[in-house]
């Protein structure tokens, strides 16, 4: 079910030119659609993304909030400006939800940084020596996360492992395995639908992992033109303009009740950029 009270949203910025000339909206204009998903999902962005250097990180956090979004996410090699991260979060009252560790194994620092900003996970990547049997990598992998499973316990923080093009955990009951294998309460997953078209079909990916789910990476994905241009191809197109069918994907989310984070992770940019990742993202997503 929907929680929260839902609000009209208001229109947004209809052009350019409209935009140069007005003010940004207020959050509360743009924190809440009428979408089936509106309370439900909380709408992400990379912080990395945001490509505004004359602004400082409060007033980078003032304008992600002013687009719409409730929450971004930072890398680990943010740890060496979390004083001044702490204190835009204080002063903004913008989230960070969480820390992408990628594959760096240190997970209690990445865990501590993100407590420290009231986040609640950690984004791990398993990669996998393709010079070495596959089940090295899978235990190695496995007893890296299973080292920083205690101090995360300790600090509230989840680690989840994501879907990634390392040739590894590339089917769901793959990653649903990996993760039963841990069986640890503050493990799970973060899906990110838009590596997965590579692998398979994210909506019964979703079926499988069902509440092992706990954050999604948003991106989008076209198999056309993979098959014409190549691989990397498949990134190219925007947000709901791809080969994914969103429709389904929700399906799938609204069937495994899931509820949480979306965290766009594509091609950055400026105000406009930014303004027209989150609004694909309120289409994609049923928050509008």
């Amino acid at each position: 079910m929907l929680r929260g009270k839902l609000m009209e949203r208001r229109n947004f910025f209809r052009n350019s030119a409209l935009y140069a000339g007005t003010a940004l909206a207020s959050a509360s204009q743009l924190s809440f659609g009428q979408g089936e998903f509106s309370g439900v999902i909380k709408k992400g962005i990379k912080f990395g993304m945001v490509q505004v250097p004359e602004l400082s990180i409060a007033d980078r956090f003032k304008l992600l909030k002013d687009l719409g979004y409730h929450g971004t996410e930072l890398q680990i090699g943010d740890v060496e400006k979390s004083a001044e991260f702490l204190k835009a979060v204080q002063q903004t009252d913008f989230p960070v939800h969480g820390v992408v560790s990628s594959s760096d194994p240190d997970l209690e620092t990445a865990a501590k940084f993100a407590a420290d900003l009231g986040g609640d996970s950690v984004l791990y990547v398993a990669r996998y020596d393709k010079s070495r049997p596959l089940m090295a990598s899978w235990r190695e992998t496995q007893a890296i996360i299973q080292k920083g499973l205690p101090a995360a316990e300790k600090l509230g923080v989840k680690i989840l492992v994501e879907n990634v093009w390392a040739s590894f955990l590339i089917s769901a009951l793959d990653m649903e395995r990996y993760i039963d294998e841990i069986d640890h309460p503050s493990f799970g997953g973060y899906f990110d639908v838009g590596n997965n078209a590579r692998w398979g079909v994210p909506e019964h990916w979703i079926e499988v992992l069902g509440e092992r789910v706990v954050k999604l990476d948003i991106k989008e994905w076209n198999e056309k033109l993979h098959q014409k241009e190549g691989l990397r191809a498949g990134f190219q197109s925007e947000l709901g303009d791809g080969t994914i069918k969103w429709d389904r994907v929700r399906s799938a989310l609204k069937a495994t009740n899931f509820s949480g984070w979306a965290t766009a992770e594509v091609r950055g940019g400026d105000r406009m950029r930014l303004l027209d990742i989150s609004q694909r993202m309120d289409r994609v997503l049923g928050l509008v």
